[in-house]
C-alpha cells in the first residue's frame, strides 16, 4: 500500500503541477506589446479544440490529435514559455527530458503514457502530429488577429510566421477565413 501511496502523491503531485499553466502567461506576446497574454492553460486548451476540428476536416483521429494538443506545452511548468527569440541564446533540455523529470514519482502507467504522447508529439509524423503542430500555429494567429483587434499593431509578425509554418490544406483555409473576419463575427450566427 505503501508503494501505491507514493505514486499517487507523484501522480497528484503532477497534477498540482499542471495547474501552473492555468497562472503562467505566454511570454513571447509581451515582446509584441501584450500586456495581459493569455495564459499557457487557455494557449493548450483552444489548441486541442482546434486540433480536433483540423482532424475531423483532414480525417485524422480527433481525439488522438488533441490528447497531443492537451500535452504539447505541459513541459512549461519547469522551463517557462520562452520567446523563439530567447532560445537563441539558450540550450534547452528536450522536452522529453523534462517530461521524464515531472512524471518520476507518478503511477508508471501515467509515465508511460505521457511520456510516449510527447514523444509522438514532438518526432512522430503521423497526420495527428501534423494536425496537432497546425494547431498550435492556427491558434497563434488567431490569438494574434484577436490582440490586432484589441490595439496591439506588433503581432504580424507571428502571423506571417504562422501561416508560414502550416502544412494542412484544412489549417491553410481557416487561417485565411480568420484573417478576414473579425473576432466576434460568430455572433452573426444568431442575431440574424
Amino acid at each position: 500500500m505503501a508503494e501505491h501511496d507514493d505514486t499517487a502523491r507523484g501522480t497528484a503531485g503532477y497534477l498540482l503541477e499542471m495547474g501552473m499553466l492555468k497562472r503562467a502567461k505566454r511570454s513571447g506576446w509581451w515582446i509584441a506589446g501584450v500586456k495581459d497574454p493569455e495564459t499557457i492553460a487557455e494557449h493548450s486548451f483552444r489548441t486541442g479544440i482546434i486540433g480536433s476540428v483540423l482532424a475531423m476536416m483532414e480525417g485524422a483521429d480527433p481525439a488522438k490529435v488533441a490528447l497531443l494538443c492537451l500535452f504539447h506545452d505541459t513541459q512549461e511548468t519547469r522551463v517557462s514559455d520562452i520567446p523563439h527569440i530567447g532560445r537563441r541564446y539558450l540550450e534547452a533540455t528536450s522536452n522529453e527530458k523534462v517530461t521524464a523529470d515531472q512524471l518520476a514519482d507518478a503511477h508508471p502507467a501515467v509515465q508511460a503514457g505521457v511520456q510516449r504522447v510527447v514523444e509522438e508529439y514532438e518526432h512522430g509524423d503521423s497526420l495527428e502530429v501534423i494536425c496537432a503542430h497546425d494547431a498550435d500555429k492556427l491558434e497563434c494567429l488567431i490569438q494574434a488577429v484577436e490582440y490586432r483587434e484589441q490595439g496591439c499593431s506588433n503581432v504580424q509578425g507571428w502571423i506571417d510566421s504562422s501561416v508560414a509554418k502550416l502544412k494542412t490544406a484544412s489549417a491553410q483555409v481557416l487561417a485565411e477565413a480568420a484573417l478576414n473576419m473579425t473576432s466576434v463575427e460568430w455572433q452573426q450566427t444568431y442575431l440574424r
